[in-house]
Formats: structure tokens, C-alpha cells, sequence
């Protein structure tokens, strides 16, 4: 069954499958912009992608897991390649949480919160014209989730674990030392 029929601004078709909550704060401290979008846990994952390519073709990446205190991180690393990886997590990020992922261009960062956010930190106001364009809506204030979990509150998930793993090794990220380590 088809629901939407024919060409569609990509504007439009975010519109129609946006949840009440969807939306975004936009402002400028000391001369950089931020940004922070909140949407339901599949959309913020996909929305992340989308917002990814529109950084530049080499980014740095970080990756905290932060069941485990893992992290790691790579430099120069092909957005593609990043974007792939990341894509391949869409399921488990968005049914566990508790990862934070983190791409900075030269001008840019994006993250994705443990908590299933996303914060955009950039040099130009240009980010604000894109969330736009995806059809999320400019707020003076985002309600805060029902739920918040600090490091050592989320649930095992050892898929979670795995995965991260795997697109770690996939990327040539490095591990980083632990603290206390």
C-alpha cells in the first residue's frame, strides 16, 4: 500500500511521518552556532544520516560506548565509509541507546546523544536552513524525554557491543584508553 503518491519535497514527506515532539532549538554562543534536535528514537537515527551528508568527504569520528567505557576514534576517515557504519547500527542504536557517536568536519560536529539527541556545533548558520529543509520545526525550548541514563545506568546488550566492534574494526578505528586506565 502506498501512502504517498507522486513527487514530494523531501520537506513534505518529513512532515507527514514528524512525531508531536519532533523539533529543534537553534542558537550562537560567542560566535558558534548550536543546535540541538530531538525526534523519536528510529526517526533521530535516520535524521542523523541525512544530516551527515552534508558534511564534508573526510571527517574524524568517535565512537563512546557507553555500557562498556569503550571508545573509539579515527581522523580523515572517508564520510561514505562513516555513513555506512553508522547506517548498519541504525537498529541497534535506536532499540539500546547508550552510544554516542560523533563526526567533526573542519567547520562542523554532529553528534548523537546516549540519549538518543542530536547537537550540532558548527561555525555558519547553515544548519538551521537545513533542519528546516528536513521539515522539523524551530522551538524556544525541546521537552526533555521521559527518560535520561547516565554511564553505567543502560542495560546490557551485548548485540550493542558486538556491533560497535564490528564497525570499529570496519573504519580502522583505534581504542582509546579508558580513564583510571
Amino acid at each position: 500500500m502506498v501512502f504517498i503518491r507522486g513527487p514530494h519535497p523531501e520537506a513534505s514527506i518529513w512532515h507527514h511521518f514528524r512525531g508531536a515532539g519532533d523539533g529543534f532549538t537553534f542558537g550562537d554562543r560567542d560566535g558558534i552556532c548550536e543546535a540541538q534536535v530531538m525526534a523519536n528514537a528510529d526517526r533521530v537515527v535516520e535524521l542523523y544520516l541525512a544530516l551527515a551528508e552534508h558534511l564534508p568527504p573526510a571527517v574524524s569520528v568517535a565512537i563512546d560506548d557507553l555500557r562498556t567505557g569503550v571508545i573509539w576514534r579515527g581522523e580523515d576517515l572517508a564520510l561514505v565509509d562513516v555513513r555506512d557504519a553508522v547506517a548498519r547500527l541504525k537498529l541497534a542504536i535506536s532499540t539500546h541507546a547508550g552510544v554516542e557517536v560523533t563526526l567533526v568536519g573542519a567547520d562542523d560536529q554532529l553528534t548523537i546523544t546516549p540519549n538518543l539527541d542530536i547537537f550540532i556545533y558548527a561555525r555558519t548558520d547553515r544548519w538551521l536552513y537545513l533542519l528546516q529543509g528536513k521539515g522539523l520545526r524551530r522551538r524556544r525550548s525541546l521537552r526533555a524525554r521521559s527518560w535520561r541514563l547516565a554511564r553505567g545506568e543502560f542495560a546490557p546488550a551485548p548485540a550493542m557491543t558486538v556491533a560497535l566492534r564490528d564497525a570499529a574494526e570496519r573504519l580502522g578505528l583505534s581504542l582509546q584508553p579508558t580513564e583510571g586506565a
